[in-house]
């Protein structure tokens, strides 16, 4: 086993909370590295105007794994009203470290797998045809484009007269907006590249098949959305006849796909999108495992070896005051689970996998929200098990 160095990015709210849950568990599964903390998030917008500042991009440009806890993130106008006085007249525009770190490094390929765990008093149950209770297996992995489309950050309010004329040539937009005053425009673009879409639909069929998954689907709306969509889909039926013959390739719309993942969430493998559609079909299937207290992400870019893992949740201001942690630190002890697995040290993952699977299916301890209880700070004496009885309960199941 390599000694590593981990970049450990808290950030805000409860960010440090259940990293620190994470580190622990990784300490006492026997993983050996060297962790070294970085600046980002609210903190250092307010402060320095700047929430991802340039010696934590040099950090993991030098390490190149990051574990990174969660950020606070506000609307532009309120972001502005929290910068330091002396910053208002600079000209910093807050926006989301999470979506720059993306940008900065390439990492476009993001996974989010969504697997229930036995015993998840919140994974989705159905009525089956007999009237019996039947609790459907979920096993997805969901590939998300992510540093294209509408998260690219080309848009504008108030579009300059440049722009205004190049959307002009366009018929649709001359006949529908061509009469709408400029400063009441606002434009967001969604723009795909082919090289970023071939990529990301290449690693969705290879993790299909290196992990057994018996299809792809690409989640979309092609029949309305046709240029980025229709590119989308038309490129993964030429990837799947020329590489992937083995694999079958299915092509749902992202809102028929919201009802069917409650109808039959089963018989999906590994779903690829763009990326709005990609968080939308992420966050639909963390919802039948037990929602974001469960749901992990990775993204990296291949070609470099950065990576940087996460759980999906937000920072959660609430829960950072109470004076007892009740966050659940699953999400975030499984997106370290997905580090150890991309760094391969896949037989330390699968330890902590089985002891979560362990505490989950035996059911003595549960926190708030797998106790189905409103998230206030007297969950403890109700029964709930707070951030470190679950984490000290993850440990005690380490073989």
């Amino acid at each position: 086993m390599t000694n590593k160095t981990i970049v450990t990015l808290p950030g805000d709210g409860i960010g440090k909370t259940v990293l620190d849950s994470a580190l622990r568990v990784l300490d006492a599964a026997g993983f050996e590295a060297n962790y070294v903390e970085a600046d980002i998030g609210w903190e250092f917008w307010r402060s320095e105007g700047d929430p991802l500042p340039e010696r934590t991009l040099d950090l993991i440009a030098e390490h190149k794994i990051a574990l990174f806890g969660a950020i606070t993130s506000k609307p532009k106008d309120e972001a502005f009203e929290e910068l330091a006085p002396e910053l208002k007249s600079s000209g910093a525009i807050y926006s989301s470290p999470i979506v720059g770190l993306r940008q900065h490094f390439g990492l476009d390929i993001c996974l989010r797998p969504c697997h229930s765990y036995l015993g998840n008093p919140l994974n989705f149950i159905r009525r089956g045809v007999d009237g019996k209770l039947e609790e459907p297996a979920v096993d997805v992995a969901i590939f998300r484009q992510n540093t294209e489309g509408l998260y690219g950050g080309v848009e504008w309010s108030g579009p300059p007269k440049d722009v205004h004329d190049a959307f002009m040539t366009h018929p649709k937009f001359k006949q529908n907006f061509g009469g709408t005053p400029v400063e009441e425009l606002s434009i967001s673009t969604r723009i795909f590249t082919k090289k970023a879409t071939e990529r990301i639909l290449r690693a969705a069929f290879e993790h299909a098949r290196k992990n057994g998954y018996t299809s792809v689907t690409v989640c979309e709306k092609p029949n309305v959305i046709r240029e980025t969509s229709g590119m989308m889909y038309k490129m993964a039926q030429e990837l799947q006849k020329a590489d992937f013959s083995d694999i079958e390739l299915w092509n749902t719309n992202i809102d028929a796909q919201m009802m069917w993942l409650t109808k039959n969430p089963e018989n999906y493998g590994v779903i690829v999108a763009g990326n709005m559609f990609g968080d939308i079909a992420s966050d639909g299937f963390a919802g039948l495992i037990g929602g974001l207290g469960f749901a992990a992400s990775a993204q990296y870019n291949p070609d470099t070896g950065v990576g940087v893992f996460e759980p999906t949740h937000g920072s959660a201001p609430k829960y950072a005051d109470y004076e007892t942690s009740i966050v659940n630190p699953i999400a975030m002890i499984e997106a370290a689970c997905m580090m150890l697995d991309f760094i391969d040290e896949q037989n330390i993952a699968i330890k902590i996998r089985k002891a979560v699977a362990n505490v989950i299916e035996a059911g003595e301890v549960r926190t708030y929200d797998m106790a189905r209880l409103p998230g206030n700070a007297d969950v403890i004496q109700k029964g709930a098990a707070s951030t470190e009885e679950m984490t000290a309960a993850i440990i005690g199941k380490l073989t």
